[in-house]
């Protein structure tokens, strides 16, 4: 398979030509990244999808986040489903034409409705999850449990950005923040991609202690030991999606 060029990776950022099918806001977001053998998840990859590394590392990210204004394209914002909590664990991959993006394996949510469509329309992984989120002396203090599962995962994060930062290409912020394309796949492993657009991320680096590493397990991954090898926090940004296709 082909490797993404740079010139293949700043492509993703320009606005689809298809059309929009949801609009959606995501806000206060925490990127937490481990590295992890490339080999390790290539193997959890369905054919056609090849693992993308930086520096010959692989990485799992564990991203809490909170969903705002989610409609469809034609609809206004409805306040009892628009607004609702997520957390996902993810890995980067590249697909045959060395097109960049996100693999999911799984995606909590506390949205009912929301799991649904997305099981049923985007073959993506949600799952149910009872999640709450307050504010504190100025940190965000973000609980899941996901149905079935007992165990509370927990994460403690600044509210807002103090100095925000743009990546460059070339930098692991950008290797990490800068995916413009998910990747899903039916029962029968047919792959499906599509778009999402919104400004490239503003960030920064942040120092979390408090964080739960339980998605890792639940995913069929061992739990790492040691602190992530990026902690990066994002401000919100508008996003269209666009129509998820055969790969």
């Amino acid at each position: 398979m082909n490797t993404p060029t740079d010139e293949q990776r700043l492509a993703e950022r320009q606005r689809p030509n298809s059309s929009v099918v949801m609009k959606q806001d995501w806000a206060h977001l925490l990127f937490l990244h481990w590295e992890i053998d490339p080999d390790v998840v290539q193997k959890s990859l369905p054919p056609g999808l090849s693992v993308d590394t930086y520096d010959g590392q692989a990485f799992l990210g564990i991203v809490p986040f909170f969903m705002q204004k989610v409609r469809p394209s034609y609809c206004p914002v409805m306040p009892w489903i628009s607004w609702f909590q997520e957390l996902n664990l993810r890995t980067y991959v590249h697909d045959e034409q060395g097109r960049p993006g996100v693999w999911f394996y799984a995606l909590d949510c506390n949205q009912w409705l929301a799991v649904k469509l997305a099981r049923t329309l985007f073959n993506l992984p949600y799952q149910h999850a009872k999640m709450e989120s307050s504010m504190l002396e100025g940190n965000l203090n973000y609980t899941s449990v996901r149905r079935g599962c007992g165990h509370p995962q927990f994460f403690k994060y600044p509210n807002q950005l103090s100095q925000p930062n743009s990546s460059n290409i070339g930098t692991i912020e950008f290797f990490l923040l800068e995916r413009y394309r998910l990747f899903s796949a039916d029962k029968n492993d047919v792959i499906y991609s599509g778009c999402v657009h919104h400004t490239p991320y503003q960030f920064q680096e942040v120092d979390v202690t408090d964080y739960s590493t339980r998605l890792f397990s639940l995913c069929g991954f061992e739990e790492p030991d040691s602190p992530p090898v990026s902690s990066l926090m994002a401000e919100t940004v508008s996003v269209d999606i666009h129509p998820l296709k055969k790969n």
